[in-house]
């Protein structure tokens, strides 16, 4: 785990700087969105700049930047005016919530049909059309799934879901929240996956020779497969699919008006918000290290011969 932990460390350190080149080396900087519209003298720009720390080099604002991050300080947003680390800490719970309801749409889904396919057969009449309906499921794209959503709720459920997080004053304020996590669950592509790889691991444990013992001594074969058949495959699946369950809520947020790290990072770029773009860049970088953190820990507490190796 200490291993872990550093490695997580030089990741997150690299992400940082690759992150910071790229921004560094973009056309324009802070100055010209921040003084958009405006005539300043030059003794103005000269002061902005140096407020802005613009007029150190490339590799002296990286590290300025880097020693405020250790010391818990992620910098001022240029179009708020306000620190970016209690604005970072909102929108990614908001992030957080939207991608693990998700996840959990898309588990409740993929797994019963999953299990099904396995222990019955993938010819049997029902079986074939539930794994084909979670790979049509897979292939909507999420924008258009997501404006589908909008027109059904209009239309059929007479309430429009573009709405705050959380506006629980509404009758119906849990939906809200239940549409957009809805559509993130089911058009991330991650349904198909999860049946596919959980059937067929489920189908050869089902073949080994434990499971074998097991149902001729009478004891539960679902039991004695749960860990190996179903425990580490949706758990190496889900920690391979966080970045593009990710990458789906920046869409989902834009479409729903989301209040979460999407739609920020959205407006951070095109105000070229460094130290906001950098905050989000960090924090993505570290769900998706957490996810594979979480399933290493799950393989090595099922199986730590297999982690020692």
């Amino acid at each position: 785990m200490l291993k872990e932990l550093a490695l997580a460390f030089l990741l997150l350190l690299g992400v940082s700087f690759i992150v910071f080149a790229i921004l560094y080396a973009a056309p324009g900087d802070q100055l010209n969105v921040l003084l958009e519209g405006q005539l300043p003298t030059p003794e103005v720009r000269a002061g902005v700049r140096e407020a802005l720390g613009v007029a150190q080099s490339w590799y002296g604002q990286y590290f300025s930047w880097l020693l405020g991050v250790l010391s818990g300080n992620f910098g001022t947003s240029i179009r708020t005016g306000l620190p970016v680390g209690p604005e970072l800490l909102s929108v990614s719970l908001n992030t957080l919530y939207l991608t693990l309801g998700s996840m959990l749409v898309t588990l409740l889904i993929a797994i019963p049909i999953a299990l099904y396919a396995s222990a019955r057969g993938h010819l049997v009449s029902i079986s074939w059309p539930l794994t084909m309906l979670g790979y049509v499921i897979s292939a909507l794209p999420v924008f258009w799934l997501g404006y589908i959503a909008i027109y059904i709720s209009i239309h059929w459920f007479n309430f429009f879901p573009l709405a705050s997080l959380g506006r629980q004053s509404d009758v119906n304020g849990w939906l809200y929240t239940f549409v957009p996590v809805m559509v993130l669950g089911l058009g991330s592509g991650t349904i198909s996956e999860v049946i596919r790889n959980l059937r067929e691991e489920m189908t050869r444990v089902m073949a080994e020779d434990y499971v074998r013992t097991a149902r001729a001594k009478g004891a539960s074969v679902w039991r004695h497969a749960f860990k190996e058949g179903l425990l580490i495959p949706v758990t190496e699946i889900i920690a391979a699919k966080i970045p593009f369950i990710l990458g789906g809520a920046v869409i989902v947020e834009q479409v729903f008006n989301w209040p979460g790290m999407g739609r920020m990072a959205w407006q951070a770029a095109q105000d070229r918000d460094f130290s906001v773009i950098m905050g989000i860049a960090l924090i993505a970088a570290t769900f998706v290290r957490l996810g594979s953190l979480l399933q290493r820990t799950i393989c090595a507490a099922v199986n730590p011969q297999h982690a020692r190796e």
